[in-house]
């Protein structure tokens, strides 16, 4: 599998990167499968840098909160109104709701919203289900609205993606052994946090160590922190390797 950070900025765009978009790219078939994870906020625009929108297969949400999620109102544009004609369908994996909650965000009618463009469906727990080439886990992130941490395998290599989650021990069941973590860590250790929103940089790297992964990718960041403190902050706690995520940076796992 190939990581590509499209966007990785905490909780809004900031300056030198849109909020939080994932490209994860197999080979397949003879060609490249393409699935993107969360298109938040200025996403779209970045996204368009590594790869031809048309050739993404599949999208997955983790939540719907817009700094997850936005920018598919403007992929929505892009497949319709393209002027060779409507792209085909493809499918968007989301929460339950993800069909509605997109087409009020972009002034649709909820029939038939933006289904004509995207075939909507939601997570399900309880097991992997095939997803083109990839067998894709989630299970139940802790944040305010309803959320998914995300695993995918792909020939015996696999990477973990937290969305947004406070703590939960769902993380360390879902991560556990993967080669790739990619966790949040949106808040510093000490301060007087919100209970059951997102992770400390330490935090990322206890769930990081007790789940046994190979490495850690800090994201989520939000642009009034350094990222070097939040990893400064994991590596505290987990002795594998700590690495940044930025804007453009790829990942071969």
């Amino acid at each position: 599998m190939r990581l590509t950070v499209v966007g990785c900025s905490g909780s809004f765009p900031g300056p030198d990167s849109p909020a939080s978009c994932y490209l994860v790219e197999v080979p397949h078939g003879g060609r490249t499968f393409r699935l993107v994870l969360d298109l938040g906020n200025g996403a779209f625009g970045a996204l368009q840098r590594h790869v031809d929108p048309y050739s993404v297969d599949v999208v997955g949400l983790s939540h719907l909160h817009a700094d997850h999620c936005l920018d598919l109102c403007s992929y929505y544009v892009a497949r319709k109104y393209h002027p060779g004609g409507p792209r085909t369908v493809i499918p968007v994996y989301g929460p339950f709701g993800t069909a509605d909650r997109l087409a009020v965000a972009y002034g649709l009618p909820l029939e038939p919203g933006m289904r004509d463009v995207f075939d909507f469906r939601a997570w399900l727990t309880g097991g992997a289900r095939q997803i083109g080439p990839m067998d894709v886990s989630v299970a139940p992130a802790c944040h305010p609205v309803e959320a998914y941490l995300i695993r995918l395998e792909h020939q015996g290599r696999s990477l973990v993606y937290t969305g947004d989650t406070g703590p939960t021990d769902a993380l360390v069941e879902l991560a556990r052994g993967a080669d790739v973590l990619v966790s949040e860590a949106t808040f510093r250790d000490g301060d007087s946090n919100p209970p059951d929103v997102h992770l400390t940089g330490r935090q990322a790297g206890e769930y990081a160590h007790r789940a046994g992964v190979g490495r850690l990718v800090i994201t989520h960041v939000p642009p009034w922190y350094a990222p070097e403190d939040l990893a400064a902050e994991a590596r505290a706690a987990y002795d594998g390797p700590v690495e940044i995520a930025h804007a453009g940076a790829a990942y071969d796992i």
